[in-house]
């Protein structure tokens, strides 16, 4: 009963096709401009486009060379779009371009003039809107269409990880106007959190099925609004790994819940860490004891229902109707002429002849 109400779940929050198309071509539309974007950056750097094609129409060699130097390298899918863990209704989705120096305002200032002109010419029929996010190292692209999606772009590199010592070492110097460090770092982590899930959880069996029905309840209830999706990514797929054996979406779904129930995210439990960090790193540090104790109870909470069949209460759906089941007519008897007879007429029979003995 459980499999049955997880699977309906399920298709109730999973995207419609046409959403999912709708976010597929805003993201096609929007890589496609920004690469259209990193050649002009560099035809402008190299003194013109002539400059350029004759770079690209020379040997591999001087190929790569002429790539290294670009400002933007490459533009990477993170996120829930990347995870494939979008639900009904999302509308934002998240991009990562990585460049070859350190990403300073003028920089994001660059392509933020630039970028509307390559998107007008990669959709000619489409309206979007580019904005400007300077304090989130980031531009948003907007569609006008309904319903309205947007794509949140973050500029990032990996230089970024070195610290103030390593770079007087090389002898250089950060620009005046580089972007804000932590969330050029945030997405640089974001780019080992899609690498982690592709290689461990993607195809985990019941794993994103049991993360859906778990980000939507974070989006109903309160008290589960502040456990990320990133945490959410780790138990799942530490739970469903210390099973040992696959497991259906209603008994991974509850080990999920034994687990939350037993206090893994109490201060004073194991817990569990962050695999993508170098140091030792809780991967739900950002909640609070009070909230660590409110889903712990939650989840006791939803245990009980589950154990007594009520886990249509814990997905907030409608009970399921029971499965039909299959009745097999009885063979009816044969009275002594070769007629059927029925179970009725047959007692009768019996009750008679049990009378004349």
């Amino acid at each position: 009963m459980d499999d049955r109400h997880c699977v309906a779940k399920h298709d109730l929050i999973y995207p419609e096709e046409e959403e999912l198309e709708a976010i597929q071509k805003i993201v096609v539309h929007s890589e496609t401009a920004l690469k259209k974007v990193s050649d002009y950056l560099a035809a402008q750097d190299a003194g013109g486009e002539k400059k350029v094609k004759v770079v690209k129409e020379e040997d591999k060699g001087e190929e790569g060379k002429g790539e290294s130097q670009r400002l933007l390298v490459g533009v990477m899918r993170v996120g829930l779009l990347a995870k494939q863990l979008l639900l009904k209704g999302d509308t934002e989705v998240c991009l990562v371009v990585l460049c070859g120096e350190k990403p300073t305002k003028s920089l994001l200032e660059r392509i933020a003039t630039n970028l509307p002109a390559q998107l007008k010419e990669v959709a000619p029929d489409e309206l979007y809107e580019v904005k400007r996010v300077i304090e989130a190292a980031s531009l948003v692209i907007s569609s006008s269409s309904s319903p309205s999606l947007s794509v949140t772009i973050t500029l990032t590199s990996p230089l970024m990880r070195e610290t103030a010592e390593e770079t007087a070492a090389a002898g250089t110097v950060d620009p005046p106007d580089v972007l804000d460090h932590d969330r050029c770092i945030s997405a640089l982590a974001e780019l080992r959190h899609v690498k982690w899930f592709h290689s461990r959880a993607l195809s985990r069996h019941s794993c994103t099925v049991v993360i859906r029905i778990l980000r939507d309840l974070c989006l109903r209830n309160p008290t589960w609004s502040p456990l990320d999706c990133w945490a959410i990514e780790l138990l799942v797929e530490k739970v469903l790994n210390s099973a040992g054996v696959p497991l259906s979406p209603g008994d991974a779904l509850r080990r999920v819940f034994e687990a939350l129930a037993g206090g893994i995210l109490l201060p004073d439990s194991p817990g569990f860490l962050d695999p993508c960090e170098k140091e030792p790193m809780d991967a739900a540090q950002q909640l609070s004891s009070q909230q660590r104790e409110d889903v712990t109870s939650s989840a006791q909470h939803a245990l009980r229902l589950i154990a007594f069949r009520q886990v249509h209460k814990v997905l907030g759906m409608d009970q399921l109707p029971p499965p039909k089941q299959w009745r097999f007519a009885r063979k009816r008897r044969r009275d002594s002429s070769g007629q059927e007879v029925g179970e009725g007429e047959a007692a009768e029979e019996k009750k008679d002849k049990k009378e004349e003995g």
